[in-house]
């Protein structure tokens, strides 16, 4: 998935890009109003971090912007002011949620990881397709009650096809939610991944299907 961390402070910006980074995430940062709104504009995400105090534009008149423009990606709001006013005015204008700073990133993770669930129409962390167990929370994988290991990206692209079933998928489509923009890379490099991942999945639920020109198909097999 391709996150847009908005954050002015260094730091914390720096730790929460690597956090993500680690989980397999694609994260692209900026630490200016202008630019993120200049992103947002251009980029698909499926998910925004934003802080409010930011240089150029806040991530209050950017959060309003964005669904004006009937842009309904997620934003978790990163904000220090904890009155209960704020909040209200927060989640009024459209924020999905929010946290206040100083967080514990595992806070910020599972509350990520709540709102791409959603996003994608799962119900729970923990989810059964066909004779595939994924847990998005532990980042763990079974079938048929044998642990998959998946590294990565691998895990990603797993989950993005479990939250598109039915749905082709382009190289590019998958690409943009798998590398952030500091990461360029060559579409080949999804045709490696999706082997990877079809042979890693052998004797699973799931077939990944090519569709010819156009990309990928993922489906659950009926039956198993």
């Amino acid at each position: 998935m391709r996150i847009l961390v908005v954050e002015d402070t260094e730091d914390l910006a720096d730790a929460i890009v690597h956090r993500l980074r680690k989980l397999g995430y694609a994260v692209d940062w900026v630490a200016d109003g202008h630019e993120a709104e200049e992103l947002l504009r251009r980029e698909p995400y499926q998910l925004v971090l934003l802080d409010i105090m930011l240089p150029g534009i806040d991530g209050q008149a950017l959060l309003g912007q964005l669904r004006r423009r009937r842009n309904a990606t997620p934003v978790l709001m990163m904000t220090a002011r904890s009155q209960v006013d704020v909040k209200i005015d927060l989640l009024d204008l459209g924020a999905d949620d929010f946290i206040v700073k100083p967080f514990d990133l595992r806070e910020l993770e599972a509350r990520c990881r709540a709102l791409l669930r959603r996003s994608q129409g799962m119900a729970s962390s923990r989810t059964q397709f066909g004779n595939i167990l994924f847990d998005a929370a532990a980042k763990t994988v079974q079938v048929d009650g044998r642990p998959v290991e998946l590294g990565g990206r691998e895990f990603r692209l797993l989950e993005l096809f479990l939250g598109g079933l039915g749905s082709v998928m382009s190289k590019e489509d998958l690409m943009d939610r798998l590398f952030s923009l500091d990461q360029p890379t060559a579409l080949n490099a999804i045709e490696l991944y999706v082997s990877r991942l079809r042979r890693k999945m052998q004797g699973s639920s799931m077939e990944i299907r090519t569709v010819r020109g156009l990309g990928y198909v993922a489906e659950i097999r009926i039956g198993d």
